[in-house]
């Protein structure tokens, strides 16, 4: 009996380690990419018919990270485990069936679940699901086995504590880049590279050409089609996939250079300067503004400080918007910033920002850096050109790792020393109280 007792014990703190850091996890790469997961449920939104939902995505996104967050936390330190266990419970309840169906029907390629640091596809998500599901059955069952570190009465400190950090670090990267950038065009990318895959490995094509010989249409392949028989009659050609191969991580980034007239009133020409853009070997400034029409205005003056300090140094810079070119030429007369606009893809650009405005610096395709709209370099840090300035400010690509180790070293001592230091406190009262009653008893 004690060691049936003692493997019940260990399947539920096992499934209770499961659970917990997977809610964890989701819930905290959610926390550092708020606006990702927001374009994802606009996605979902979409998908189901309830686009009017679309207005209220961010705050759905904050809401589910803070609550998937807590939910796995509070698990693992074991407070308020009756209540969070039926919460994981419901979770995984509604969860379960809603991928079974995503899985199915693909209405969106991926679930989101993990954000941009770990994509999966529809199936792994509901197979993921169902282990969960059964770690969240075992934990509401017996959820009195589940070891609790702290007493009931610091319950409320602990909570309160997580609740704030996690709010906290959420809305920081609402108004910051996300603090680990787990997408394409992160700092260190070079894109010309994540656009190509290693020949032979891509998709095969296949030309097919359509003859026609008394009112009969065949296909023929190139080694076969007959072209120096006069009997049949070309139709068509067209291009059929053969065999799929490796997809290359970016698919959709393409700029193309707008040229206005003289009185801005008509578009002259739009021209593909991708490949220029990105061959480009000395330093290129990209303002990402997905829509011209909703920007955040605060602080356009640093861009356009930017500009002009760009044209001063020789470098190109170059503002990508999604929005028409109507839009476009009627913002640039009311706001006279002379930039040079491109049309781009408007998921694309908010892949590549989550800011709107955003700045990016390339050179040689690579991302050397990035700044949200309020972190954009002042006029008066651009003094020099930039091979003069300081190189980690310019390009912080070869420290970006560091960077990334450091800041999640950071935020687990924000996060768990204040819960050590509550814990000691915690422990001391209880002592206290157990030698006062010790006492009291002899």
């Amino acid at each position: 009996m004690k060691s049936k007792n003692i493997l019940l014990k260990v399947i539920v703190e096992l499934s209770r380690l499961i659970l917990g850091a997977t809610f964890v996890f989701s819930g905290f790469v959610k926390a550092v990419d708020p606006m990702g997961m927001a374009y994802k449920l606009q996605d979902y939104f979409l998908a189901f018919h309830v686009d009017f939902l679309s207005g209220l995505s961010l705050t759905f996104s904050i809401m589910l990270a803070v609550i998937e967050f807590l939910l796995g936390a509070f698990l693992i330190i074991g407070i308020y485990r009756r209540k969070v266990t039926i919460g994981i419970l419901a979770v995984m309840c509604f969860m379960t069936p809603l991928t079974l169906y995503l899985a199915i029907a693909n209405p969106v390629t991926d679930c989101g679940c993990f954000g941009e640091a770990l994509i999966i596809t529809n199936w792994e998500t509901f197979y993921k699901n169902i282990i969960l599901l059964a770690c969240a059955i075992v934990v509401f069952l017996k959820f009195d086995l589940i070891t609790n570190l702290y007493t009931g009465k610091f319950y409320w400190v602990v909570a309160i504590y997580s609740l704030l950090f996690i709010t906290a670090f959420s809305i920081y990267n609402c108004i910051y880049e996300p603090v680990f950038d787990f997408r394409p065009y992160k700092i260190g990318a070079n894109l010309p590279e994540l656009m190509s895959v290693e020949e032979g490995k891509g998709d095969v094509y296949e030309n097919v050409f359509v003859y026609q010989k008394d009112g009969n249409k065949k296909e023929f392949n190139e080694s076969n089609y007959p072209w120096q028989d006069t009997t049949w009659t070309f139709v068509e050609m067209s291009t059929k996939l053969v065999k799929e191969g490796i997809k290359p991580v970016i698919h959709d980034f393409v700029i193309e250079k707008l040229t206005f007239d003289e009185n801005k009133n008509q578009i002259v020409s739009e021209d593909d300067i991708t490949q220029e853009v990105l061959s480009d070997t000395n330093y290129v400034f990209l303002m990402i503004a997905y829509s011209l029409t909703s920007i955040n205005e605060s602080y356009l003056s640093s861009f356009e400080d930017v500009n002009n300090y760009a044209t001063d140094n020789g470098y190109k810079f170059y503002c990508l918007t999604a929005s028409t070119s109507d839009e476009t030429m009627i913002w640039e007369k009311e706001n006279s910033f002379n930039f040079t606009y491109c049309k781009t893809d408007e998921r694309t650009l908010k892949t590549i920002t989550r800011s709107n405005p955003g700045l990016v610096l390339l050179k040689n395709g690579k991302v050397l850096n990035k700044w949200a709209d309020l972190q954009v370099p002042a006029e008066a840090s651009l003094t020099k050109p930039l091979t003069q300035l300081d190189a980690a400010t310019v390009d912080k690509s070869p420290t970006v790792e560091k960077t990334n180790r450091n800041t999640l070293i950071f935020l687990i001592a924000v996060f768990v020393i204040p819960l050590l230091c509550i814990k000691a406190f915690d422990f001391l009262i209880y002592q206290k109280k157990r030698k006062k009653e010790t006492e009291i008893t002899e």
